[in-house]
Formats: structure tokens, sequence, C-alpha cells
């Protein structure tokens, strides 16, 4: 179903020099989970929070001396639209396989280092959930292994 999905588009152009405002824009978008289409053109799916955070760093732009324009759009092909969704899930699936990974291995720490290790790991899942806009399946088991973690650290009630 082509364009089932609206998108923002945000447009940017930004001087070399300094480097430090285009790097700090470049991790911005990173924890936003935006994808680049092509130099100075990335998208992410369409919502209040998105449109807002792409209008700050629109404006953080345009204060460095740059240029930026933010759009709403839709794909006119299902198929390229699947390919963006699953291009933006693909980034986070790693992530999620490396928490799931490290909650398993955290069963054989001691009981300190557990607690330490599943305080990091709920922080990564939420992080990581911040800029999932298309949630893989990785997700869901690295959600289920943090619990399974939680519960051999956490007491029940």
């Amino acid at each position: 179903m082509a364009g089932a999905i609206e998108w923002l588009l945000l447009s940017y152009r930004m001087p070399r020099e300094p480097s430090t405002p285009r790097i700090t824009v470049w991790r911005k978008l990173r924890k936003l989970g935006a994808v680049q289409l092509v130099d100075g053109l990335v998208a992410l799916p369409a919502s209040a929070r998105n449109q807002e955070q792409f209008e700050w760093l629109a404006d953080e732009v345009v204060d460095a001396g740059g240029e930026a324009a933010l759009w709403v759009g839709r794909l006119t092909s299902a198929s390229q639209e699947r390919e963006l969704a699953s291009k933006m899930a693909a980034t986070l699936a790693d992530g999620y396989r490396r928490v799931e990974a490290d909650a398993a291995e955290a069963a054989a720490d001691a009981p300190g280092v557990r607690r330490r290790t599943l305080g990091r790991l709920r922080r990564e899942l939420r992080r990581l959930a911040q800029q999932d806009h298309f949630p893989p399946p990785e997700r869901e088991r690295a959600r289920q292994a943090v619990e399974a973690l939680a519960a051999e650290v956490e007491p029940a009630p």
C-alpha cells in the first residue's frame, strides 16, 4: 500500500568549518533514528514528536550558518516504503542482539555485577526504543532477556 506512511524529510546543508555543529547535528539525527536518504536529506516517520525534533535541528543548522528545510511526503512505491522501514529496523537489530547477548552472559556473573548490568541494559533498551520506529523481532527477544535477568536479580514481591 504505497503512501501509507507520511514521512518527515529534513533537507540541510552546513558549512564544513567549524565541524562541531555539523557533528552535533549528525549525532542528534542518529539518536532520533533518522535514516539518511542522500547527503543532506534524512527521514523519519511523521509524528508530532519527530516534527518538533526536526524543527529544533533545522534551527540549529540555520544558527550554525547553514540552510534547512522540513518537508512532509509520501512514497509512491510500496516496495520503497518497505525498504526504508526495513533499513530503519535493521539499523537497530544489532543493538537489540547485543542487549540479548549481554543479558544472557550476565546470568553467570556475581549478584552485584548482574544488578549493574541489569540497570545498564534497561537504559540501553530505553535508548533503542527512542529510535525504534519499526520494531524488529529482536526487540521483543531483547526485552524478554532483560526481564529474565531482572527475575534473577530482583526478588518477587
